[in-house]
């Protein structure tokens, strides 16, 4: 069920707090929707410049989430304000004929004792048909699109609006996840306390899925995908910044950050790079792979029922500037 109205007030106060306190991240910059570039192009949310402290001490066996260092993003770039939606990339194949490889990892069927459901790959899935329980909305996050499938979408999006369209770099993409934030979440240390602000793996997730893991003790109206923009943004005006769904970044995926640059620019891939990384969790993620400082690492053509993208921009002129 949806959230009822005192917890909604009382998570949009919460929210609010948070974004008071965070303020500093953008010096005082408000979020500022863009004016759309094309008809077809997302909403975008212009970010401002700044610096933060990126990563965390914390992280699973295998999968570190630091060494934490300092990284400035010196100059103001722009991010979708919502994750791009099945009706964007629906445009983008009517133009183009794009055409994705068929098959997607979704949920199967349940255990024989009904306490577990897996995961299977699934031929006959597809971005327009990959088999959730309700029917697959418009304004839901096109999900079993592989990086290379989120790749071409940024490149005629450039191609057709004439704008430097690309895919965040994963130190931007949690710069703006945080909003100014230093907490495991945006909105402060409890899982169970981000139901107003993300479509997380909750009790009525569980209830409908049960995965084995835990889940976050609260109800945000979802058992599965969310319409973006469902939630309460964030401090910076992004919808969605954490769960729905996983969201693809222009890195390649290294164990550690000793090499990583300190500018906002993406880690580069080369031949040797067969893992890139995705950010953000999504509507089934255990709440810890769901902070802002988890790292996800899959191969380019990873095609999952809980994977999609959001775009960025380049800015240029007064529109960049840090102020």
């Amino acid at each position: 069920m949806r959230l009822s109205g005192l917890c909604l007030f009382v998570c949009l106060l919460a929210w609010s707090a948070s974004a008071s306190a965070s303020a500093s991240a953008g010096d005082g910059v408000e979020p500022r929707v863009m004016p759309r570039d094309c008809p077809h192009c997302p909403e975008l949310v212009r970010v401002p410049g700044g610096r933060f402290q990126m990563g965390s001490l914390d992280g699973e066996p295998g999968r570190p989430e630091g060494p934490p260092h300092e990284v400035r993003i010196a100059r103001a770039f722009a991010l979708g304000r919502t994750e791009v939606t099945v009706a964007e990339f629906r445009s983008f194949v009517a133009a183009t004929g794009y055409a994705v490889a068929p098959g997607c990892r979704v949920q199967g069927s349940r255990s024989a004792d009904g306490s577990r459901v897996d995961w299977v790959n699934d031929a006959a899935r597809t971005w327009r048909d990959p088999g959730f329980a309700g029917s697959l909305r418009e304004d839901q996050p096109v999900v079993c699109v592989g990086r290379s499938d989120a790749l071409a979408y940024v490149a005629w999006l450039a191609q057709s609006s004439g704008q430097p369209y690309r895919l965040p770099s994963e130190s931007e993409w949690e710069y703006a996840a945080r909003a100014g934030g230093a907490g495991d979440y945006p909105w402060g240390s409890d899982p169970g306390q981000g139901c107003g602000f993300a479509n997380l793996y909750d009790r009525s997730s569980r209830r409908s899925f049960d995965f084995g893991w835990d889940f976050a003790d609260c109800e945000d109206g979802f058992a599965e995908l969310a319409p973006v923009g469902s939630l309460a943004p964030n401090a910076f005006g992004l919808h969605d910044m954490i769960g729905n769904v996983w969201e693809w970044t222009q890195d390649c995926y290294r164990l550690t950050y000793d090499a990583a640059p300190d500018d906002g620019s993406p880690v580069p891939g080369g031949a040797d790079c067969d893992r890139w990384a995705v950010r953000g969790g999504s509507w089934m993620t255990r709440p810890s792979r769901n902070r802002p400082a988890f790292r996800g690492r899959d191969p380019n053509d990873a095609r999952y029922s809980y994977f999609g993208f959001r775009v960025a921009r380049d800015l240029a002129g007064p529109a960049a500037a840090d102020r």
